[in-house]
């Protein structure tokens, strides 16, 4: 990929270190915009951009100050270098207190220009960068790109705009694969913390000797092979937020370190004496019942009422089926963008299969299906034999006849259901287990379709 030269505004009023320094730097591939004096620069910087500024300190009437004042002014981000005489090196630091990137005295060296430019572009270049990718990650985890259609996603949607612009420890259980990191990163991101650093760090993946140095950090010499002090991720996450996923894999003697933290907003590293304080927003999630580890005195009960305070449960996609095909066809989207591929949809046999599976390994099995599909479809749209599922379709006696070449998924539940209950004489308990969901979830969709002739049912308060 070519790179676009970088456009610098060089400001001089010596014709001959002006020439002298637009032909080296022009050299090197940059474009250069040469001016002699103060005023010209200004008109330039009012109604073109450029990457760089370099000028003399001492012109007349318009000085170097009154141009970084005015680059400045138009592109906060944009660097300036400044030349001065030796004698007027205390009115460089001035400038450089008031925003210039760095000064250089003269004479001067052109090698020493070309290493000063180079860094100042780069330093530019990676701030540019940040700013692009935080703009990315913010728009990436916008409440509108969170997917689901089904009631019980739409109140945990609810729940987390509620809650993102708060302050209080969130909680976020459910079963692995179902998103908590992507819930833990949408509240972060669309809190007053979104500037400040989302720190992941998964309790169950790190060894229990090296937990607590890895979160409240370690001095020089704490421990064998400790040859440099560690600040920690509690202090990494400082004006941000820390996610503590899989907490209950936390070792009983760290748990009550972590509770004096989060009581006393401080941190002690490993093998120190000073403590330092910290400003931050914990996020924890967990796929096991800590209520009920609480309760076999597996997990410290004051430290599961210090992050319950908001509790967010994701359901498993069993008891989702409406969200299936909403996050099938946004993963499809995705993974045929990032391979170049033009496949347009699934079939309805595909479909029907998708609604069929049971997930256990839920949303996150799904993409990994969907991306494996992708790959191995060589049509526009992906077919059953694509997908590689065993999901048991054709043991219930479902068929897509009658349903016409393109049915909704409306259509394909309610016949899935339908013939799963028919082959099981109309065993909703049973029905319920091989479908993958809750009974409660199977009457409310029959009585959405005037199909629950159960009086007796439980009644569907969800």
């Amino acid at each position: 990929m070519q790179i676009e030269p970088s456009r610098i505004l060089a400001v001089e009023d010596d014709p001959e270190m002006l020439a002298l320094l637009q032909e080296h730097l022009e050299a090197e591939g940059h474009r250069v915009v040469a001016v002699r004096e103060g005023a010209q620069a200004l008109a330039r910087l009012r109604t073109e951009s450029f990457d760089l500024v370099l000028s003399d300190l001492r012109m007349p009437n318009v000085d170097g100050m009154e141009v970084l004042r005015a680059a400045r002014e138009g592109a906060p981000d944009i660097p300036v270098i400044l030349f001065t005489a030796f004698g007027s090196i205390e009115t460089a630091i001035q400038a450089m207190r008031q925003g210039a990137y760095d000064y250089v005295t003269k004479p001067f060296a052109l090698e020493e220009i070309s290493l000063l430019v180079g860094k100042a572009l780069e330093t530019r270049r990676l701030r540019s960068e940040n700013v692009r990718l935080q703009q990315e990650l913010e728009g990436r985890y916008r409440f509108e790109t969170l997917l689901g259609k089904s009631r019980a996603m739409q109140a945990v949607f609810a729940l987390i705009r509620r809650v993102a612009g708060g302050e209080s420890n969130v909680l976020i259980t459910g079963a692995t694969g179902t998103g908590k990191e992507l819930v833990a990163r949408a509240i972060h991101f669309n809190s007053s913390r979104a500037k400040g650093p989302f720190v992941p760090v998964n309790c169950a993946a790190i060894p229990e000797g090296l937990l607590e140095s890895e979160l409240f950090g370690h001095v020089k010499g704490a421990f064998t092979g400790a040859v440099a002090a560690h600040r920690g991720l509690f202090l990494e996450a400082a004006g941000g937020t820390l996610f503590l996923d899989e907490i209950a894999a936390m070792p009983s003697a760290l748990q009550a370190k972590v509770l004096r933290a989060i009581q006393e907003r401080e941190v002690r590293p490993v093998g120190g004496s000073e403590v330092s304080p910290v400003d931050l927003r914990l996020v924890a999630a967990s796929n096991r019942d800590l209520k009920a580890l609480v309760t076999a005195g597996e997990f410290r009960e004051d430290l599961y009422y210090r992050l319950v305070v908001i509790p967010i449960h994701l359901p498993p996609l069993r008891e989702r089926v409406e969200d299936i095909p909403l996050l099938a066809e946004a993963f499809l989207r995705k993974y045929a963008a990032s391979v170049g591929r033009c496949i347009k949809s699934f079939s309805p046999e595909a479909m029907a299969h998708l609604l069929a599976h049971s997930w256990p390994g839920n949303v996150r099995e799904l993409e990994n299906v969907v991306e494996r599909a992708v790959n191995l479809c060589s049509h526009e749209e992906i077919s059953a034999e694509d997908l590689g599922l065993d999901a048991g379709v054709a043991g219930t006696g479902f068929s897509l006849k009658g349903l016409g070449p393109r049915p909704t998924l409306e259509e394909l539940i309610e016949a899935y259901t339908a013939a799963t209950l028919e082959q099981l004489k109309n065993d909703k308990e049973q029905a319920a287990r091989v479908l993958g969901i809750s009974k409660r979830t199977l009457y409310r969709w029959l009585r959405k379709r005037g199909g629950d002739d159960d009086k007796t049912a439980t009644p569907v308060t969800s």
